[in-house]
C-alpha cells in the first residue's frame, strides 16, 4: 500500500480543545482507523509531534494519546523537513507568531479560530500564506455537525421554500468556580487575555451563516458581562473584564434575518446547547448539534390568541424527526481529513485563512456595534 506520511506539528494541544477535539477525537482516531484511505492501495497517515510550553502536561498527553513524540522547542520541529504541516490551537494572542514562523519555515498551516486578535492581522496571515504558496485552512467545525448537515440537506431539497429568518440560541450556565468547578478556563472572561463570547462565538456564526444561509451584510450586537467575579484555576477570585453574553442580529443577502443569543450565563430549556430555528414559506426546522425536527406548511397549527383560556395546542407536537439518512463522524475529524486530502492530493478546500479573517472581522464589528450602539455594514474582505 502506498502511504503518504504527513508530519504534523500540533502546537497548543495541551488545552481543552486541542486535546479533546483535535488530538484525541481527530488525529488519534485517524491513526487508529489506519489512516485516510484514498483507495484500496493508497492512504494518508498522520505523524504528529506534540508541542507545548509545559513538559509535564505534554508527558501526560503522551500517555493519554499514545503519540510518543513531543517537544517544548517549537523552532526545532519547524526546522525539521519531515514535518509538513503546522497546526495551531494556542490561545488567540499567541497564534499569529506561530503561523508566521510556520510560513517562514515553508509549512502548510491549519489553525483554530479566531485566527488572530484583529482583522488586519488575520488578513496578514492569509496574505503571507498565499504570497508564499502555502496551503492554509481554518477550523470551521460546526459545518459538519449532524444537525447542520440535516439542515443543509433540507435546503438542497427545497423544503423551506423561501427562507425568512434564522434564530440561534447558544450557551449554558458556566459555574463561577467557588463551590462548583467552572467548565471553561478563566482567560475566557478576561478581555486582557483575549477572552469574551463575542470574539469566540461570532467567528462561528459568520461561517455558519455564510455557508448555509447567505453572506452577512450588516449586524447589530449588544454584549454584556452578567457575572462580574469568578474563581480562577488557582482558587483565587478575579474580575471578569470580558463579555459573557452577546445578543446579535444579522442582515443576510436575500433579505434573510438572523438573530443569535450567545451566553455563558443562561440555563438551558431547549433541545440542545445550540439550536437553530429556520423559518421558511413552506416549512420550518429546528436543529441541534445532532437532531433536527421539521414542521411543513401542511402540518402547521392555526393558533388563536386568547390569554383567558388554557392553550389547547401542544406546540411541541406536530414536529417530525429528520431520520438518520447518512453516517456522521466527529465534525473536527471530518475537516481534518478534508484538509489532509488537500495537502496530499490537492483536493479543494475553500475554508482558508481568508474565511478565518471574515470571522475575526465580524467579531470586531460586533464589539464596535456594542460600543457605538448602532448597526454596522460588513464590508467584503479580499
Amino acid at each position: 500500500m502506498k502511504t503518504h506520511s504527513v508530519g504534523i506539528i500540533m502546537n497548543g494541544v495541551t488545552g481543552r480543545m486541542g486535546t479533546n477535539q483535535h488530538l484525541m477525537r481527530s488525529i488519534v482516531e485517524i491513526i487508529k482507523q489506519g489512516g485516510i484511505h484514498l483507495g484500496p492501495d493508497e492512504r494518508i497517515l498522520p505523524d504528529p509531534v506534540l508541542v507545548g510550553r509545559n513538559e509535564n502536561k505534554l508527558q501526560d498527553l503522551v500517555k493519554l494519546s499514545g503519540v510518543e513524540k513531543y517537544t517544548t522547542d517549537l523552532d526545532s520541529v519547524l526546522g525539521d523537513s519531515k514535518y509538513d504541516l503546522y497546526f495551531d490551537a494556542q490561545t488567540t494572542g499567541r497564534r499569529a507568531d506561530g503561523v508566521r514562523k510556520a510560513v517562514a519555515a515553508g509549512k502548510s498551516v491549519y489553525c483554530e479560530k479566531p485566527t488572530a486578535t484583529d482583522t488586519d492581522t488575520a488578513l496578514e496571515l492569509y496574505r503571507i500564506c498565499t504570497q508564499n504558496g502555502i496551503k492554509n485552512g481554518v477550523v470551521q467545525d460546526k459545518l459538519w455537525l449532524p444537525g447542520m448537515l440535516k439542515l443543509k440537506r433540507l435546503m438542497q431539497k427545497g423544503f423551506f421554500g423561501r427562507i425568512l429568518s434564522v434564530r440561534g440560541e447558544f450557551g449554558y450556565w458556566v459555574f463561577e468556580g467557588d463551590t462548583i468547578p467552572a467548565q471553561r478556563p478563566s482567560w475566557n472572561y478576561r478581555k486582557e487575555d483575549d477572552g469574551g463570547i463575542i470574539v469566540d462565538m461570532l467567528c462561528h456564526w459568520r461561517y455558519v451563516l455564510d455557508n448555509l444561509f447567505g453572506s452577512v451584510k450588516a449586524l447589530s450586537c449588544l454584549g454584556a458581562t452578567h457575572i462580574h467575579e469568578r474563581i480562577d484555576e488557582a482558587g483565587q477570585p478575579y474580575n471578569c473584564t470580558a463579555d459573557d453574553s452577546a445578543y446579535a442580529t444579522f442582515e443576510l443577502e436575500n433579505d434573510v434575518i438572523a438573530h443569535f443569543n450567545s451566553s455563558w450565563a443562561v440555563r438551558v430549556r431547549r433541545d440542545d446547547l445550540l439550536t437553530l430555528q429556520v423559518d421558511g414559506t413552506h416549512g420550518s426546522a429546528v436543529a441541534g448539534l445532532r437532531d433536527c425536527r421539521i414542521q411543513p406548511y401542511g402540518a402547521t397549527p392555526k393558533p388563536v390568541w386568547n390569554p383567558d383560556v388554557a392553550q389547547p395546542i401542544d406546540f411541541f407536537d406536530g414536529w417530525a424527526d429528520v431520520p438518520e439518512q447518512e453516517s456522521y463522524d466527529n465534525a473536527f475529524k471530518v475537516q481534518w481529513e478534508l484538509f489532509l486530502k488537500h495537502i496530499v492530493k490537492d483536493e479543494p478546500f475553500p475554508w482558508t485563512l481568508l474565511e478565518g479573517a471574515k470571522g475575526v472581522q465580524l467579531a470586531e464589528l460586533g464589539i464596535e456595534s456594542w460600543e457605538k450602539r448602532r448597526w454596522l455594514d460588513v464590508p467584503e474582505l479580499s
